[in-house]
């Protein structure tokens, strides 16, 4: 069953920005300080969402934030086997150490992080912490305290974000509001709180008015220009395999829809770029679902189509959550072919296809022979019908196609029963690559930045009024 919203996902509070980091790209951020900062206290926090691509997708072994001298380094990552390791290591031991007993193994959510090192702290297990979600972690499967030991981490030498001394294992996911606190041990209610509607909900506040230290640093991300650069001061840090398209507006305040990575799928497809692009290995039908279900409202989401040899693709809803995995796990497997599915399916011989319910009549509305097309959807659950269209023209059916004015639907007669309903995709054919837009950030290249009308997301194509991106504050206006 697809997970609907993940932990924290209510969180709201001033607009931000994230960070995509991608395995596959060798995406970091690296810095060498001037000097060394103060090596018994300092604070590290960061909001992370976890993207796990691999077929083995439940492990992670993600590095957060390292620095390396010859063998002594500090690190806070996850392992490789879903667990958070927080370590000093000076002449090959470790001289501090917290392994948590929590799994990480949501990657719908996103999690507070906060690691303390105080190792000159009179109570031993307060010389190092780490907090997740507001909440201090007190079960470890591995604990040394560091008794007064000066950290690696703020010497004078490289430290990197999202990477281990600048190579694998490099993070995937997005990172958001990344603060290094020099000198100072601080509690989470410096970097969040709880809210006061939903108190078991964690979410982050202003942080530009802390003393960052000599060292210190903010990382916001607001400037896509230059994703290295610190918001508090000089402290900047330079991008490695990062580029304007991985600025997010995908956030611990806003969290946005993605393709889901543990809901069942062949091996041969596999997903990159922040769980927004899908690639298959496999001659046939091969499908996936998104994060987020709804049973209510409008929506609006895009796909990237790159044509070529052998390049097909379906791109949909399919009803009941998508908890019927049958569509999921089959040999043709894509949305359509389940008994509450709509898809377009376009083939590379340029015929365009509505696959409803596991038929497939030919649409010759829908058909086109031009590359790099950027396929569009707008889906009313409340009126039961859907609309596909391509760079920027809706299809039309048997009038013209206006998803605003709830004209000539593709499909209509679509049941809110069979809600709540999941975004699908699909590709056939070794080779074929899919990218999509939810809007909280794209798997390919924007030509411009539209949102929808309350501002959030960014797309190629404005969404259709009364349309909008799937996030958490949508969903709770509107689904």
């Amino acid at each position: 069953m697809p997970i609907i919203l993940g932990a924290n996902s209510a969180a709201v509070a001033s607009g931000s920005n994230s960070c995509r980091f991608n395995t596959a790209s060798s995406s970091e951020l690296s810095r060498t300080p001037g000097g060394a900062g103060n090596l018994k206290k300092w604070t590290w926090s960061s909001w992370i969402k976890m993207s796990p691509t691999a077929a083995n997708h439940l492990y992670w072994a993600n590095s957060l934030f390292s620095c390396h001298s010859g063998g002594n380094y500090t690190e806070i990552n996850l392992n490789n086997a879903g667990f958070m390791d927080f370590i000093n290591v000076a002449s090959g031991a470790a001289t501090g150490r917290r392994t948590t007993t929590q799994y990480f193994k949501d990657p719908t959510a996103w999690y507070s992080v906060i690691a303390v090192w105080d190792s000159d702290n009179g109570t031993a297990g307060q010389q190092m912490r780490l907090y997740i979600n507001g909440t201090e972690v007190t079960a470890f499967s591995a604990t040394t305290n560091p008794a007064g030991a000066n950290s690696i981490m703020n010497e004078a030498v490289e430290t990197f974000v999202a990477s281990s001394n600048g190579g694998a294992p490099f993070f995937d996911g997005y990172m958001a509001e990344i603060c290094f606190i020099d000198g100072l041990a601080l509690t989470p209610t410096s970097f969040g709180e709880f809210d006061s509607d939903t108190p078991t909900i964690f979410k982050p506040i202003d942080v530009s008015g802390l003393t960052f230290g000599t060292n210190g640093f903010y990382l916001d991300f607001k400037d896509s220009s230059d994703l290295g650069n610190d918001a508090a001061g000089s402290n900047n840090y330079t991008p490695a395999g990062l580029t304007a398209a991985d600025q997010a507006t995908d956030t611990p305040d806003n969290n946005f829809c993605t393709l889901n990575p543990i809901t069942p799928r062949n091996t041969g497809l596999t997903m990159d770029d922040g769980n927004c692009a899908l690639a298959s290995t496999n001659a046939q039908w091969l499908g996936t679902s998104a994060t987020m279900a709804v049973s209510a409202g409008k929506w609006y989401a895009e796909w990237k189509y790159i044509t070529g040899s052998g390049y097909n693709m379906k791109f949909g809803i399919v009803g009941n959550g998508g908890v019927d995995i049958a569509w999921l796990t089959a040999n043709v497997s894509y949305g359509g072919y389940s008994p509450i599915g709509y898809e377009y399916q376009y083939n590379n011989s340029g015929t365009g296809y509505r696959v409803n319910n596991n038929s497939s009549p030919a649409w010759t509305n829908g058909s086109f022979t031009a590359a790099d097309s950027i396929i569009m959807m707008a889906f009313d659950i409340d009126a039961g019908k859907i609309w596909w269209g391509r760079n920027g023209t809706w299809f039309n059916n048997t009038g013209t196609a206006n998803p605003a004015t709830g004209t000539d639907a593709a499909t209509t007669g679509i049941s809110s029963d069979d809600g709540p309903f999941v975004i699908s995709c699909a590709l056939e054919a070794n080779g074929s690559t899919g990218f999509t837009n939810f809007g909280g950030c794209s798997g390919f290249a924007l030509s411009s930045e539209e949102t929808d009308g309350d501002g959030f997301g960014k797309f190629d194509y404005e969404p259709p009024s009364g349309f909008f991106s799937l996030c958490t504050k949508n969903l709770a206006n509107y689904g």
